[in-house]
């Protein structure tokens, strides 16, 4: 994997947000473009998150729980929400389409586990992809599959303004 900024994508290069080039991802069409044209944002590659894969229906991404704990060592519940909201407003905004853009507009959190080594694996699934509202669910788990955490986030969908 490699970064998802206009450059790399242009190049060609796997895509990747913080990671060792292992894995290269599964992206829709509408993803790759996505990517090709703004990356993932500054605060998901400050963050190690790595994209697996993309679409409007289903995303994958992975981040390291090293650089991303609480003062007693554990996966900061805030990055859980990083890592939730990212996967959601890239698959509402490749929903949207092209001109088109998700803001998020609800997102709630429940808890159920810690972290405090390896990687934390979200899972989004869409739950409703309408004309001016996308909402999806994030599960958060651990690389063994240990329920973490369980995000559901809102987008509201508009136009692009220039």
């Amino acid at each position: 994997m490699t970064s998802h900024s206009p450059a790399a994508a242009s190049e060609g290069a796997a895509h990747q947000v913080g990671g060792s080039g292992a894995v290269r991802p599964e992206l829709s069409d509408a993803a790759s473009e996505l990517f090709g044209r703004r990356g993932v944002g500054d605060l998901a590659e400050k963050m190690g998150i790595e994209i697996l894969e993309m679409s409007a229906e289903r995303a994958v991404a992975r981040m390291p729980v090293a650089g991303n704990t609480q003062p007693v060592g554990i996966l900061h519940g805030g990055a859980h929400v990083v890592l939730a909201e990212t996967l959601g407003s890239i698959a509402s905004t490749v929903h949207a389409g092209p001109g088109r853009l998700a803001m998020g507009i609800e997102l709630n959190a429940s808890h159920s586990g810690s972290i405090s080594t390896g990687w934390v694996i979200g899972t989004c699934t869409a739950i409703h992809l309408g004309r001016t509202l996308a909402t999806h669910q994030i599960v958060m788990t651990d690389e063994a599959g240990r329920l973490l955490s369980t995000v559901r986030i809102t987008n509201f969908l508009t136009d692009a303004r220039s």
